[in-house]
């Protein structure tokens, strides 16, 4: 076995790479997320509903990926932090295993304030595609032993993060998310998509004929002589005009009407082309930290 001094060194150098390495991916992954959920906006946009309900699926499975990455890598920087715990217990001398029945060379003390975060780092790391977090697990095996190695692996004694644990189960999401899901994009890149149209107002007439009323006000005689007198609104009252009378110059006087409104040239209206309502979907930021709310649920 490797002296207690090599394995922090390598130790300190593969948990450094790890949060690199753990950084990076969520990067690459957050980019291709918002490029899937503009494919989705587009889906919803053509009436595709049954291929977008299963293709968001990969998308809350990518967002849960991330978010289990962001607990892996606190876990390395925690570790990275309170290396020294590790140290101070790896160089504690082991009795011999006759004195202590059930002691074997392979066991190691380890710091309750580091259980649950080595723990769940050797429970979780088979299961991502991240080189150096596989080698910081290696390194965690051979300086805790292989009985706490399977400890965590099984989860015997329940030390491993319940949110690691969550992150990780193989079950497809609910319809429940599924629907909240693609609600929140389409809301965020303004689609009409499974909105409730606003309820029409109840009429304000309590009458229970269906046809108009015919009845008519009683005018006296000076308020009927006032309305065959006024115009019906939209029309002009008829204008009298004295003819021109005649003179040398003009014999015959002629008055010219103006043209009426059908012969006059109709100017063409230019109508501002209508600029396309431009998506100004929200920031990034708060759709993942709404569809981190939906999760919860």
């Amino acid at each position: 076995m490797a002296p207690p001094s090599t394995v922090i060194t390598k130790l300190k150098v593969a948990l450094k790479l790890s949060v690199s390495r753990l950084r990076m991916v969520q990067q690459r992954e957050t980019a291709l997320a918002k490029v899937n959920r503009r494919q989705m906006a587009q889906l919803l946009e053509q009436g595709k509903e049954e291929s977008a309900k299963i293709r968001v699926e990969n998308i809350i499975r990518q967002d849960i990926s991330v978010e289990l990455m962001e607990i892996l890598e606190l876990y390395c920087e925690l570790l990275l932090a309170r290396v020294q715990l590790m140290e101070a217990k790896y160089t504690l001398p082991l009795p011999p295993p006759d004195r202590i029945p059930g002691l074997t060379r392979d066991s190691r003390e380890c710091d309750p304030g580091l259980e649950e975060a080595i723990k769940s780092i050797i429970y979780a790391a088979p299961r991502t595609d991240i080189k150096e977090l596989t080698q910081v697990r290696a390194l965690l095996v051979e300086k805790y032993g292989k009985e706490f190695a399977l400890a965590a692996i099984d989860n015997a004694d329940s030390k491993v993060s319940e949110r690691v644990l969550k992150k990780l189960r193989v079950e497809p999401p609910s319809d429940l998310l599924v629907t909240l899901y693609l609600k929140e994009i389409a809301r965020t890149y303004g689609i009409p998509w499974h909105q409730t149209p606003p309820s029409t107002p109840p009429p304000l007439d309590d009458d229970d004929d269906d046809e108009p009323s015919t009845a008519q006000p009683i005018l006296n005689d000076a308020e009927a002589e006032l309305v065959r007198a006024t115009p019906p609104r939209g029309t002009r009252a008829p204008v009298n005009i004295a003819p021109p009378s005649p003179s040398t110059d003009n014999v015959h006087p002629v008055i010219k009407l103006p043209d009426p409104p059908a012969a006059r040239p109709q100017l063409r209206k230019v109508v501002a082309p209508q600029l396309k309502k431009s998506v100004n979907p929200l920031d990034d930021d708060d759709l993942a930290k709404r569809f981190a709310a939906l999760k919860r649920l």
